[in-house]
């Protein structure tokens, strides 16, 4: 397990270079340069944002859960902790965290994992997937959907079982939280700001979240 580090941020909001806010379970696409902080708000709380990162030189090179894990030796993410691309080298670093844990097992929801975790007429609900795939349909960056790979939920709640299993819960989130990184070479950031309706991740009520910028 990886312990929280909780840690406030001394940017202020005033001295953003960019400020975007997603509404309730819609997608996101945002540029990152080397060196800027991007700090992610849970405006109301409870909300999960699904999010994916890849080298903006070099899409194949892309964040990697195996690889963050193993390096930091902990499951969760939060202050100091590193994301690791498939080629072993930093991404973003964590350097704010008022929530203080991030999940990056439990993966995305789709029309597939909505049938066998509830029911066959879940199927059609919105997911993640979808969103990722329309924002990539939308963005036009060169990224498809076989380049998708297992993400980041921020704000999200995935206790593992004694026995090694995945539990959704509520969040530990609240109203106003962040969690800010710098980015360590230049990315895109592939964004489903989570329309789960099925777990309690979301409080069964998506929000909107806010993404702020500074150089």
């Amino acid at each position: 397990m990886t312990a929280m580090q909780l840690k406030e941020s001394p940017l202020t909001v005033a001295n953003a270079t960019a400020r975007h806010t997603v509404a309730a379970g819609e997608p996101f696409v945002l540029e990152i340069k080397h060196g800027q902080t991007l700090r992610m708000v849970d405006l109301e709380g409870n909300q999960a944002i699904d999010a994916l990162f890849f080298n903006r030189h070099d899409t194949a090179e892309h964040y990697s859960a195996p690889d963050t894990m193993l390096r930091q030796g902990g499951i969760y993410l939060t202050t100091g902790s590193v994301l690791v691309s498939s080629e072993g080298r930093p991404m973003l670093s964590i350097v704010a965290d008022t929530c203080g844990r991030h999940d990056t097992l439990g993966g995305a929801c789709s029309c597939e994992s909505n049938t066998v975790r509830y029911a066959l007429q879940k199927k059609h609900m919105h997911s993640c997937r979808d969103n990722f795939l329309t924002a990539l349909q939308q963005a036009d960056i060169g990224i498809t959907k076989r380049d998708l790979f297992p993400n980041i939920n921020f704000f999200m709640n995935v206790p593992v079982t004694p026995a090694g299993g995945l539990k959704f819960e509520d969040g530990v989130s609240a109203p106003g939280k962040y969690v800010e990184m710098r980015a360590e070479m230049d990315l895109w950031m592939l964004v489903s700001n989570c329309p789960q309706l099925n777990n309690p991740c979301n409080g069964y009520n998506p929000t909107p979240v806010e993404f702020v910028l500074w150089n």
